[in-house]
């Protein structure tokens, strides 16, 4: 069995898993339950929270804790034929957040808050995924911009451009050997900075 295999089951058996909390939560106000929902979700908020406003420790603490009280006062609305788990839980997180801007005078703007949340949301997607994946993404940005100038050059030629080692060699007036070297350090730095 191939390990993306593997995830996907995994993945599936951790979210038939939460909504069964939910529905403990929902009808027997279940407290264990509900402490489960709590552990996999506050954490999950908080990173959606500082994905939309880096630094803003208290405001995705304070999300986190508005968001999961819905969850518990709200359980029983929770319907999975509608929405997945996630997607109910992203709207109260989403919700909640406008709500906290246009209560809050400090965000006085003239734009809409529904607009703060600048990417499209596509529905079937996890929001979650979505902000593991945004971090990731500022990450590799991140270190991307503390590799020699030459790595980024090859890196870039590549990977970002779709060019063979050969066609970047020959743009790059670089004998092929170097430009292989070259990615493979760039690579390995990459490595060793995103995994700090």
């Amino acid at each position: 069995m191939s390990k993306s295999t593997l995830n996907a089951q995994s993945q599936e058996a951790v979210a038939a898993h939460l909504e069964e909390c939910m529905r403990r939560t929902a009808q027997k106000r279940d407290k264990a339950a509900f402490g489960e929902l709590f552990d996999h979700y506050a954490p999950l908020l908080r990173a959606y929270s500082l994905a939309r406003e880096p630094g803003a420790m208290l405001v995705a603490d304070e999300l986190a804790q508005t968001v999961l009280v819905k969850v518990w006062n709200k359980a029983q609305t929770f319907d999975k034929q509608k929405a997945s788990l996630n997607t109910w839980i992203y709207t109260l997180a989403r919700n909640s957040r406008i709500d906290m801007l246009r209560r809050n005078s400090r965000y006085t703007m003239e734009i809409d808050p529904e607009f703060l949340w600048a990417e499209e949301v596509d529905e079937q997607a996890d929001p979650f995924v979505a902000v593991q994946q945004k971090r990731a993404e500022d990450t590799i940005a991140n270190a991307f911009q503390h590799l020699p100038i030459e790595q980024q050059e090859v890196l870039t030629k590549v990977y970002l451009e779709g060019k063979s080692h050969q066609e970047s060699a020959e743009e790059l007036k670089l004998p092929l050997g170097t430009v292989k070297s070259r990615i493979r350090l760039a690579i390995q730095k990459l490595q060793v900075l995103v995994g700090r």
